[in-house]
């Protein structure tokens, strides 16, 4: 396979940037843009709900690399120009200023849009938590204000509401489950996770559905008001309910688009057309499934298997998945896959004292591990899954 001669990136994420580093380390000697919708250099997002937002970190300290190595990179950067469409036949992005570039191989790396409550746009005080400019005016708001109301109880929402707790605000936290991160680690670890934030002043109004938003009359938010009629009195509010992939510029483009970018094996959506990170839903071969990860290990690994892709290198992407969290003084890592039916086990430590590793399990088979506060027993029992990846693939 003969290497392209122009590669455009859309997205200067950190899949996008680790895609054409990447391509530079395998000996890439082509052209290669990257385009952005933000203004800022390719930044990372897991220190924005944590250090950046508690104010240990000064915002640039978020930058990926500095301007000396993205210069070294030989690549064009064109920062704060969203791509608005793209025609796959000729591989051309045309971006919101009306610029177009046509390239050999294009990388669609755009990520995802963080969803919000209807109407609360239109009300003072209410955030997501997306980019750097989201954390920088969360930032402002919770140093101002007193009580806090983060609506969402996955990750994201568990996150922020322990960054806030600690910088002295009265933080509730409200969902619809019952227990925070219990869709992503079930209940057995969640409800240990419950009785960490209440420990630590987090008021927990789980189980609740949320209807809207109050005002103060002045157009600000005053409470979030939930399914049982109760209002929840709030001076900032944050939107923490999960993400949609960031598709909608490439509705008229012809791609497959279902819940991101669907791709194969190779995630290749199109020829010459590759998806990475958050937005893409590629087939993965040893689970037999489409599947989208959004955490920041995939978005490496990812990127750097389309980067062999575009090359030549023709072997399908089937990662153990792998993410982490940092709450309190609480570190989760997680690999694998954690079904919410999958049988859950304490292997090593002791959940009272909030320091194991748990497994788990579904069909007799191991699909993921979960450590708390102890990172080197669960990467070593990561390899339980490694294993179960290896078998054969059972036949439906």
């Amino acid at each position: 396979m003969t290497a392209p001669d122009r590669v455009l990136v859309v997205g200067a994420s950190a899949s996008g940037l680790t895609t054409a580093e990447a391509l530079r380390r395998k000996g890439y000697t082509g052209a290669l843009t990257v385009l952005g919708d933000e203004p800022h250099v390719p930044y990372d997002r897991p220190p924005l709900s944590k250090q950046v937002l508690a104010g240990e970190w000064e915002p640039d300290r978020a930058a990926l690399r500095t301007e000396d190595v993205l210069s070294a990179l030989d690549a064009e950067f064109v920062l704060g120009d969203p791509a608005v469409a793209l025609d796959p036949a000729t591989r051309t992005v045309r971006t919101d200023s009306g610029r177009e570039s046509t390239a050999d191989a294009v990388v669609i790396a755009t990520g995802v849009r963080a969803r919000r409550l209807p109407g609360q746009d239109a009300l003072a005080g209410v955030h997501v938590l997306r980019t750097l400019d989201d954390a920088l005016a969360l930032r402002g708001d919770l140093l101002a204000g007193r009580r806090l109301v983060v609506v969402g109880e996955g990750v994201l929402g568990s996150e922020i509401a322990a960054t806030a707790c600690k910088l002295g605000l009265d933080v509730t936290l409200t969902g619809p489950l019952d227990a925070p991160m219990a869709l992503q680690v079930g209940p057995l670890v969640s409800g240990v996770l419950a009785g960490l934030h209440a420990e630590r002043g987090v008021r927990l109004r789980l189980g609740n559905g949320v209807t809207g938003l109050t005002d103060d009359g002045a157009g600000r938010v005053a409470g979030v008001r939930l399914g049982g009629g109760e209002t929840l009195p709030a001076d900032v509010v944050v939107v923490a309910i999960g993400a949609t992939p960031a598709t909608d510029w490439l509705a008229d483009s012809g791609l497959s688009l279902d819940n991101g970018v669907v791709c194969d094996a190779r995630c290749r959506a199109a020829d010459g057309v590759y998806a990475v990170g958050d937005v893409a839903r590629w087939h993965h071969e040893r689970l037999g499934r489409p599947v989208r990860l959004e955490n920041r290990t995939n978005a490496t690994e990812q990127a750097m298997a389309v980067a062999a892709a575009i090359l030549g290198d023709d072997r399908p992407y089937t990662p153990v998945p792998y993410f982490w969290t940092d709450q309190f003084d609480a570190k989760l890592q997680v690999h694998g896959f954690l079904p919410p039916e999958a049988e859950v086990d304490v292997v090593e430590g002791d959940l009272t004292a909030r320091r194991f590793v748990a497994r788990y399990r579904l069909d007799g088979v191991v699909t993921g591990v979960l450590g708390w506060n102890m990172p080197k027993q669960a990467r070593m029992r990561r390899q339980e899954i490694v294993d179960a990846f290896r078998a054969p693939t059972p036949t439906p």
